[in-house]
């Protein structure tokens, strides 16, 4: 039986590539383990089909290895990617007894930590992003470590949705209507867009509110 006490997460996304193509280099990941899961962002530099082979090509490395680290994730990325145009990327490692979460970005793949979002008057953190290009300038990493609350809620967004997304964020959706909310109002129409929007629950009625 489903113990229903354990942390889990509750997620939507929105996508599109830029008008025009037809395979976009923005991706996504959410790859449970055991005691955690790993979500991740990625925005492969340029559009169409390199770009999305790019970031195809990130997004397996991080399945294949998602329990490591996420600086070591960031590290098999920019080995693999070199000489391949690169990327940015955001990742967010959670570990479910420890009730915290353990994030990293390089590039302009945006992230906001919401606090209690359930309540109105849930704050958001807009999360460190260092400059540079996974495959190709990569920066020093240095991860951040956040402690959790339950209904804590990660919303990551490539640079096709405009930075202001986070100024104004409804309260009460979930995850789903809050992404395609989030992607309807921000996204650009001059590149890929993607926004992901995960909720931290430690039972089904948190995740269910």
């Amino acid at each position: 039986m489903e113990n229903l006490r354990t942390p889990t997460l509750r997620w939507g996304v929105a996508a599109a590539p830029l008008p025009g193509q037809t395979e976009s280099g923005d991706r996504f990941l959410v790859e449970p383990f055991y005691d955690g899961a790993l979500v991740a962002v990625i925005d492969a530099l340029g559009h169409g089909h390199r770009a999305s082979q790019i970031a195809s090509q990130a997004v397996d490395t991080l399945v294949q290895n998602a329990r490591d680290s996420v600086s070591s994730l960031v590290q098999r990325c920019h080995e693999r990617l070199l000489d391949r145009y690169g990327a940015t990327m955001s990742l967010a490692s959670f570990e479910w007894r420890a009730h915290r979460m353990t994030w990293l970005g390089v590039g302009n793949v945006a992230g906001v930590l919401v606090s209690h979002a359930f309540r109105p008057e849930a704050s958001s953190r807009r999360l460190l992003v260092r400059g540079g290009v996974v495959g190709g300038d990569l920066p020093d990493l240095h991860p951040i470590t956040f402690i959790l609350a339950p209904s804590d809620t990660l919303i990551v967004a490539t640079d096709g949705i405009h930075e202001e997304f986070a100024d104004e964020l409804p309260p009460d959706l979930m995850p789903q209507p809050l992404a395609e909310h989030i992607f309807a109002h921000y996204a650009k129409s001059t590149d890929d867009a993607l926004v992901l929007v995960a909720r931290y629950c430690v039972s089904t009625d948190e995740c269910e509110c």
